[in-house]
Protein backbone atom coordinates (compact mmCIF):
# COMPACT_ATOMS: atom_id res chain seq x y z
CA UNK A 1 0.00 0.00 0.00
CA UNK A 2 1.30 3.39 -0.88
CA UNK A 3 2.34 5.73 1.92
CA UNK A 4 0.55 8.82 2.51
CA UNK A 5 2.14 11.97 1.38
CA UNK A 6 0.23 14.47 3.59
CA UNK A 7 -1.25 12.57 6.25
CA UNK A 8 -4.20 14.21 8.01
CA UNK A 9 -4.66 15.58 11.24
CA UNK A 10 -6.77 13.20 12.50
CA UNK A 11 -4.34 10.33 10.78
CA UNK A 12 -1.55 11.65 12.30
CA UNK A 13 -3.33 11.53 15.76
CA UNK A 14 -4.29 7.74 15.43
CA UNK A 15 -0.68 7.07 15.37
CA UNK A 16 0.61 9.44 18.46
CA UNK A 17 -1.59 7.91 20.19
CA UNK A 18 -0.28 4.41 18.75
CA UNK A 19 3.20 5.49 20.08
CA UNK A 20 1.72 6.71 23.14
CA UNK A 21 0.39 3.30 24.04
CA UNK A 22 3.41 1.65 22.70
CA UNK A 23 5.91 3.86 25.25
CA UNK A 24 3.76 3.17 27.93
CA UNK A 25 3.95 -0.27 27.41
CA UNK A 26 7.72 0.30 27.67
CA UNK A 27 8.33 -1.23 24.32
CA UNK A 28 10.98 -0.17 21.12
CA UNK A 29 9.60 0.24 18.25
CA UNK A 30 11.81 -2.52 16.89
CA UNK A 31 9.90 -5.12 20.05
CA UNK A 32 6.54 -3.82 18.76
CA UNK A 33 7.54 -5.00 15.40
CA UNK A 34 8.65 -8.18 16.39
CA UNK A 35 6.18 -9.12 18.47
CA UNK A 36 3.85 -8.34 15.43
CA UNK A 37 5.81 -10.00 12.73
CA UNK A 38 6.50 -6.92 10.67
CA UNK A 39 9.59 -4.08 9.84
CA UNK A 40 10.20 -2.05 12.22
CA UNK A 41 9.74 0.53 9.67
CA UNK A 42 6.03 -0.11 9.56
CA UNK A 43 5.86 0.68 12.75
CA UNK A 44 7.52 4.37 12.26
CA UNK A 45 4.86 4.50 9.10
CA UNK A 46 1.33 3.98 11.09
CA UNK A 47 2.80 6.29 14.09
CA UNK A 48 3.56 8.52 11.57
CA UNK A 49 0.00 8.37 9.89
CA UNK A 50 1.52 7.93 6.68
CA UNK A 51 0.92 4.28 7.22
CA UNK A 52 -3.01 3.18 7.40
CA UNK A 53 -3.96 0.52 9.72
CA UNK A 54 -7.15 -2.04 10.55
CA UNK A 55 -9.02 -2.26 13.12
CA UNK A 56 -7.76 -5.46 13.49
CA UNK A 57 -4.37 -4.65 13.74
CA UNK A 58 -4.70 -1.93 16.01
CA UNK A 59 -6.50 -4.36 18.34
CA UNK A 60 -4.00 -6.78 18.22
CA UNK A 61 -1.11 -3.53 18.70
CA UNK A 62 -3.49 -2.99 22.04
CA UNK A 63 -3.23 -6.23 23.38
CA UNK A 64 0.94 -6.66 22.68
CA UNK A 65 0.96 -3.37 24.51
CA UNK A 66 -1.48 -4.56 27.29
CA UNK A 67 -3.90 -1.64 27.30
CA UNK A 68 -6.68 -2.37 28.56
CA UNK A 69 -8.49 0.99 28.23
CA UNK A 70 -11.58 -0.92 26.21
CA UNK A 71 -13.08 2.56 25.34
CA UNK A 72 -9.82 4.37 24.44
CA UNK A 73 -9.33 1.18 21.55
CA UNK A 74 -12.72 1.17 20.03
CA UNK A 75 -13.02 4.38 19.89
CA UNK A 76 -9.04 4.42 17.79
CA UNK A 77 -10.40 1.00 16.30
CA UNK A 78 -13.46 3.34 14.76
CA UNK A 79 -10.78 5.74 13.62
CA UNK A 80 -8.78 3.76 11.92
CA UNK A 81 -11.90 1.87 9.78
CA UNK A 82 -13.17 5.74 8.59
CA UNK A 83 -13.29 5.82 5.16
CA UNK A 84 -14.24 8.97 2.75
CA UNK A 85 -13.45 12.41 3.18
CA UNK A 86 -14.82 15.41 4.64
CA UNK A 87 -16.37 18.32 3.31
CA UNK A 88 -13.42 20.27 4.04
CA UNK A 89 -11.23 18.30 1.38
CA UNK A 90 -12.82 20.80 -1.04
CA UNK A 91 -10.42 23.65 -0.28
CA UNK A 92 -7.70 21.51 0.72
CA UNK A 93 -5.99 23.60 -3.02
CA UNK A 94 -7.29 26.88 -1.77
CA UNK A 95 -6.67 27.41 1.90
CA UNK A 96 -3.74 26.59 3.89
CA UNK A 97 -3.66 23.88 5.80
CA UNK A 98 -4.55 25.00 9.57
CA UNK A 99 -8.27 25.67 8.44
CA UNK A 100 -9.01 22.01 7.19
CA UNK A 101 -7.28 20.40 10.31
CA UNK A 102 -9.70 22.97 12.14
CA UNK A 103 -12.77 21.94 10.69
CA UNK A 104 -11.97 17.94 10.52
CA UNK A 105 -11.25 18.48 14.24
CA UNK A 106 -15.05 20.08 14.42
CA UNK A 107 -16.49 17.62 12.17
CA UNK A 108 -15.43 14.97 14.45
CA UNK A 109 -16.69 16.55 18.16
CA UNK A 110 -18.58 15.54 20.45
CA UNK A 111 -18.36 18.95 22.21
CA UNK A 112 -17.07 21.95 21.47
CA UNK A 113 -15.77 25.06 24.02
CA UNK A 114 -14.18 28.46 23.21
CA UNK A 115 -12.49 30.62 25.64
CA UNK A 116 -12.11 34.45 23.25
CA UNK A 117 -10.51 37.39 24.48
CA UNK A 118 -10.58 39.13 21.19
CA UNK A 119 -13.15 38.13 19.24
CA UNK A 120 -16.21 35.89 18.71
CA UNK A 121 -15.82 32.10 18.45
CA UNK A 122 -15.69 31.78 14.79
CA UNK A 123 -18.38 29.69 14.90
CA UNK A 124 -20.79 32.02 16.45
CA UNK A 125 -19.37 34.79 14.16
CA UNK A 126 -21.37 37.12 11.33
CA UNK A 127 -20.45 37.49 7.63
CA UNK A 128 -19.65 40.62 7.94
CA UNK A 129 -17.79 40.12 10.87
CA UNK A 130 -16.21 37.20 9.61
CA UNK A 131 -14.90 38.81 6.55
CA UNK A 132 -13.63 42.07 8.76
CA UNK A 133 -11.38 39.63 11.23
CA UNK A 134 -9.99 38.50 8.00
CA UNK A 135 -9.68 42.08 6.28
CA UNK A 136 -7.15 43.25 9.56
CA UNK A 137 -4.66 40.41 8.63
CA UNK A 138 -0.91 42.17 8.02
CA UNK A 139 0.23 41.74 5.32
CA UNK A 140 -3.37 42.39 3.44
CA UNK A 141 -5.10 39.52 1.55
CA UNK A 142 -6.68 40.14 -1.89
CA UNK A 143 -10.68 40.29 -1.93
CA UNK A 144 -11.01 36.35 -3.23
CA UNK A 145 -9.28 35.20 -0.41
CA UNK A 146 -11.41 37.12 2.12
CA UNK A 147 -13.86 35.47 0.39
CA UNK A 148 -13.11 32.41 0.72
CA UNK A 149 -11.72 32.26 4.09
CA UNK A 150 -15.54 33.77 5.34
CA UNK A 151 -17.64 31.29 3.14
CA UNK A 152 -15.57 28.01 4.67
CA UNK A 153 -15.97 29.65 8.19
CA UNK A 154 -20.09 29.97 7.46
CA UNK A 155 -19.77 26.26 6.14
CA UNK A 156 -18.04 25.37 9.44
CA UNK A 157 -20.90 26.72 11.59
CA UNK A 158 -23.23 24.59 9.63
CA UNK A 159 -21.84 22.07 12.49
CA UNK A 160 -23.33 23.98 15.72
CA UNK A 161 -26.34 25.23 13.37
CA UNK A 162 -27.49 21.50 13.28
CA UNK A 163 -27.62 20.66 16.89
CA UNK A 164 -25.86 17.75 16.34
CA UNK A 165 -22.61 19.28 18.52
CA UNK A 166 -23.14 21.47 21.48
CA UNK A 167 -21.28 24.27 21.49
CA UNK A 168 -20.22 26.12 24.87
CA UNK A 169 -18.45 29.63 24.52
CA UNK A 170 -16.89 31.54 27.63
CA UNK A 171 -16.50 35.18 26.01
CA UNK A 172 -14.17 38.14 27.47
CA UNK A 173 -15.75 41.37 27.86
CA UNK A 174 -12.65 42.46 25.79
CA UNK A 175 -13.93 40.48 23.02
CA UNK A 176 -17.60 41.81 23.09
CA UNK A 177 -15.72 45.30 23.01
CA UNK A 178 -13.56 44.76 19.99
CA UNK A 179 -14.56 46.36 16.94
CA UNK A 180 -14.28 44.27 13.71
CA UNK A 181 -16.07 46.44 11.03
CA UNK A 182 -16.93 49.39 12.47
CA UNK A 183 -19.77 49.76 15.43
CA UNK A 184 -22.78 48.28 13.28
CA UNK A 185 -21.28 45.33 12.65
CA UNK A 186 -20.36 44.70 16.21
CA UNK A 187 -24.15 45.66 17.32
CA UNK A 188 -25.27 42.70 14.05
CA UNK A 189 -22.70 40.90 15.67
CA UNK A 190 -24.12 41.09 19.27
CA UNK A 191 -27.91 40.79 17.99
CA UNK A 192 -26.53 37.60 16.53
CA UNK A 193 -24.99 36.30 19.32
CA UNK A 194 -27.97 37.00 21.42
CA UNK A 195 -29.91 34.94 18.89
CA UNK A 196 -27.47 31.80 19.04
CA UNK A 197 -27.38 31.66 22.60
CA UNK A 198 -31.17 30.78 22.93
CA UNK A 199 -30.66 28.17 20.32
CA UNK A 200 -30.54 24.33 21.99
CA UNK A 201 -26.90 23.05 22.63
CA UNK A 202 -25.39 26.40 22.52
CA UNK A 203 -24.40 28.10 25.78
CA UNK A 204 -23.19 31.49 25.25
CA UNK A 205 -21.67 33.12 28.98
CA UNK A 206 -19.65 36.58 29.23
CA UNK A 207 -16.54 36.97 31.88
CA UNK A 208 -16.84 40.84 32.45
CA UNK A 209 -13.69 42.96 33.18
CA UNK A 210 -14.40 42.90 37.14
CA UNK A 211 -13.54 38.90 37.41
CA UNK A 212 -10.99 39.02 39.90
CA UNK A 213 -9.23 36.28 38.60
CA UNK A 214 -8.48 35.42 35.03
CA UNK A 215 -7.87 31.76 34.42
CA UNK A 216 -5.18 30.78 32.01
CA UNK A 217 -3.24 33.26 29.26
CA UNK A 218 -5.19 35.55 27.18
CA UNK A 219 -5.23 33.15 24.07
CA UNK A 220 -8.28 32.47 22.41
CA UNK A 221 -8.72 28.71 23.14
CA UNK A 222 -10.67 25.73 21.70
CA UNK A 223 -10.56 22.67 23.76
CA UNK A 224 -12.26 19.92 21.76
CA UNK A 225 -13.90 16.82 23.26
CA UNK A 226 -13.36 13.52 21.48
CA UNK A 227 -15.29 9.87 22.11
CA UNK A 228 -13.14 9.51 25.23
CA UNK A 229 -11.34 12.11 27.28
CA UNK A 230 -7.80 10.40 25.75
CA UNK A 231 -8.81 11.96 22.03
CA UNK A 232 -9.56 15.33 23.28
CA UNK A 233 -7.71 17.96 21.92
CA UNK A 234 -6.95 21.63 22.78
CA UNK A 235 -6.24 24.44 19.73
CA UNK A 236 -4.74 27.74 20.43
CA UNK A 237 -5.26 30.12 17.78
CA UNK A 238 -2.03 32.33 17.07
CA UNK A 239 -1.39 35.20 14.62
CA UNK A 240 0.70 31.88 13.01
CA UNK A 241 -2.52 29.93 12.65
CA UNK A 242 -3.67 26.74 14.88
CA UNK A 243 -1.69 25.04 17.20
CA UNK A 244 -2.89 22.22 18.40
CA UNK A 245 -1.99 20.26 22.28
CA UNK A 246 -3.26 16.58 22.85
CA UNK A 247 -0.75 15.76 25.36
CA UNK A 248 -2.32 14.38 28.66
CA UNK A 249 -0.47 17.30 30.89
CA UNK A 250 -1.71 19.59 28.53
CA UNK A 251 -5.09 18.20 28.22
CA UNK A 252 -5.37 18.31 32.28
CA UNK A 253 -3.88 22.21 32.34
CA UNK A 254 -6.79 23.65 30.20
CA UNK A 255 -9.68 21.15 31.76
CA UNK A 256 -8.34 22.98 35.11
CA UNK A 257 -8.90 26.47 32.68
CA UNK A 258 -11.90 25.75 31.65
CA UNK A 259 -13.21 24.49 34.87
CA UNK A 260 -12.09 27.81 36.65
CA UNK A 261 -14.47 29.84 33.47
CA UNK A 262 -17.66 27.94 34.42
CA UNK A 263 -16.77 28.54 37.74
CA UNK A 264 -16.82 32.43 37.48
CA UNK A 265 -18.40 33.42 34.45
CA UNK A 266 -21.74 35.23 34.50
CA UNK A 267 -24.72 32.66 34.02
CA UNK A 268 -26.41 32.68 31.00
CA UNK A 269 -29.04 34.59 31.55
CA UNK A 270 -27.21 37.46 33.15
CA UNK A 271 -24.67 36.99 29.99
CA UNK A 272 -27.44 37.78 27.83
CA UNK A 273 -28.03 41.19 30.01
CA UNK A 274 -24.70 41.55 29.44
CA UNK A 275 -24.38 41.60 26.07
CA UNK A 276 -27.65 43.94 25.31
CA UNK A 277 -26.39 46.51 27.49
CA UNK A 278 -22.98 46.35 25.73
CA UNK A 279 -25.60 46.74 22.66
CA UNK A 280 -27.20 49.69 24.03
CA UNK A 281 -23.67 51.47 25.08
CA UNK A 282 -22.86 51.05 21.55
CA UNK A 283 -25.69 51.97 19.70
CA UNK A 284 -25.91 55.07 21.85
CA UNK A 285 -22.21 56.07 21.73
CA UNK A 286 -22.27 55.79 18.00
CA UNK A 287 -25.76 57.05 16.88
Amino acid sequence: MALRPNPTLRQRRLGAELRRMREQAGLGGSQLARELGIQPAQITQMESGKSGISAERLRTIASVCMCTNEPLIEALANMASERGKGWWEEYRSTLTIDFLEVAELEGHAERITFCNTVYMPGLLQTRAYASAVFARIVPSLPPQEIETRTAFRLRRQEVVRSGATPLRAFIHEAALRMQFGGPVVLVDQLAALLEDSERPGISVRVVPFNIDTFPGAGENLIYIEGPVPELDTVEMDVSQGALFFDSPANLAKHRTIFSSLEATALSEERSRDFIRSIMKEVTSTHA
